[in-house]
């Protein structure tokens, strides 16, 4: 009988990975201590570094998207996160997995233009003369023009009501293809700095690109019938009900939306993480895409079809890369990529925001019927037994224990740890 993945040792789950991937031995070497991100690389990376530090790896199973079959690595530090996010992609396989896309690999980056002497002559100049100034741009990097990529656009919009009064703001649409594109459009914005006020007059400001990555979005959908989402005394249709209710609650209310966002973060960012992404990036162009309406509300829409089945939908910002910045540095975050099989940062970024929508359905689902806390401090109770001094084969029993029990707490998990102890010194007499 074939061990499911999380019954396998390490290096069995090692095994099974040279066998089931385009992994080598030297591609597994980057998860341990020794073949992963050294001292000496993070020494090079940020500044007064003193040392690495580590968190788990996960492999989240079951994903397809786009009828593609994917292991998805999760660096997380909660429990629960991998087994939820594989279960609910389990689930969604019956309905052919998830299906995704992505806008664009266009970024935004802003210049703020300030003491302009006109600005209605301005916003015509910039009108007037955006093809010379797209030129610029693209003149500037060859090689992201030769890759597919470039300057798109200029756009500019007058800001009124500032706490210092009105101001100008152009913004510089710039395809960045595989990258994360922040140095790229830095950059252009420093070089097309000067010219604009040639052009325009005024004094430039700020130059900085913008993690509202509104032209740059990711979109997952799945569908599960209500037989797929019934478990123990909960029917299927009670399920799907019961999670249209809950996601009620983060639609209108923003108090619950920030808990039900996190809880999509807590896929995506997992995701953005092993594969040396810019998490913060990603986490403030969410919220502020959640809050684009003046209100703040759900990332995810869920809806029953017309067949009674539950259709989830995930929109968010996605400015990842798989070139370039730490994704090229980090061996682990080469790893990871090689790991998922993806070509593009458009590939990637339809992954990560299927994981998203995977992990709001497995919170909604535990909330709308069991509650969160049964199933997820089941499996916070490995991490009570460890933080007491088990041992990790120690951890395993003690937590068995205190889920049969229902008493998850580290006084707990000392008082079976003595006694476990008691009992090997007693057998060994």
């Amino acid at each position: 009988m074939n061990k499911k993945f999380y019954q396998r040792s390490l290096p069995e789950r090692y095994q099974y990975l040279l066998e089931n991937t385009q992994m080598s031995h030297a591609d597994l070497q980057s998860y341990l201590p020794e073949g992963g991100l050294q001292p000496d690389k993070a020494d090079a990376m940020v500044e007064n570094a003193i040392g690495v530090f580590g968190l788990p790896i996960g492999i989240a199973q079951n994903f397809v998207v786009n009828g593609k079959a994917v292991l998805v690595p999760m660096v997380v530090e909660e429990p629960s996160v991998v087994a939820g996010a594989s279960f609910m992609a389990k689930l969604a396989q019956a309905s052919g997995g998830f299906k995704a896309s992505m806008t664009s690999q266009e970024m935004i980056g802003q210049l703020q233009i300030l003491d302009l002497p006109d600005t209605h002559a301005a916003l015509t100049l910039l009108q007037q003369h955006k093809a010379e100034l797209l030129e610029l741009v693209n003149q500037n990097a060859p090689r992201l023009v030769q890759r597919g990529g470039g300057a798109r656009d200029i756009q500019a919009r007058m800001i009124e009501d500032s706490p210092i009064g009105s101001f100008l703001v152009l913004h510089l649409i710039l395809d960045v293809r595989d990258a994360m594109g922040a140095n790229a459009i830095n950059t252009a914005l420093e070089q097309l700095a000067e010219p604009v006020t040639k052009l325009i007059g005024g004094r430039v400001h700020l130059k900085i690109l913008s993690n509202l990555a509104d032209r740059r979005l990711a979109t997952a959908e799945a569908t599960f019938a209500p037989e797929v989402l019934a478990f123990g005394d909960f029917c299927g249709e009670s399920v799907r009900d019961g999670i249209l209710e809950a996601w009620a609650f983060a639609a209108a209310d923003p108090y619950r939306a920030a808990t039900h966002n996190k809880g999509i973060m807590n896929g995506v960012d997992a995701v953005v993480l092993a594969t040396g992404n810019d998490w913060r990036a990603i986490e403030a162009g969410a919220h502020a895409y959640a809050a684009r309406n003046g209100s703040y509300t759900s990332l995810s829409e869920w809806h029953k079809d017309e067949n009674g089945h539950l259709h989830g939908k995930l929109t968010l910002p996605m400015a990842i890369g798989t070139v370039g910045g730490a994704t090229r540095v980090h061996p682990t975050a080469q790893a990871n990529l090689k790991l998922m099989g993806v070509q593009s940062a458009e590939e990637l970024g339809e992954i990560i925001a299927s994981v998203g929508l995977a992990q709001n359905l497995a919170a909604m689902r535990a909330l709308a019927t069991e509650g969160i806390q049964r199933g997820h401090m089941s499996l916070h109770a490995r991490q009570v037994a460890l933080s007491v001094g088990a041992t990790p084969q120690e951890a395993q029993i003690i937590a068995e224990r205190m889920v049969q029990e229902k008493n998850i707490s580290a006084h707990h998990a000392r008082q079976i740890l003595q006694e476990t102890k008691e009992d090997t010194h007693d057998s060994s007499q």
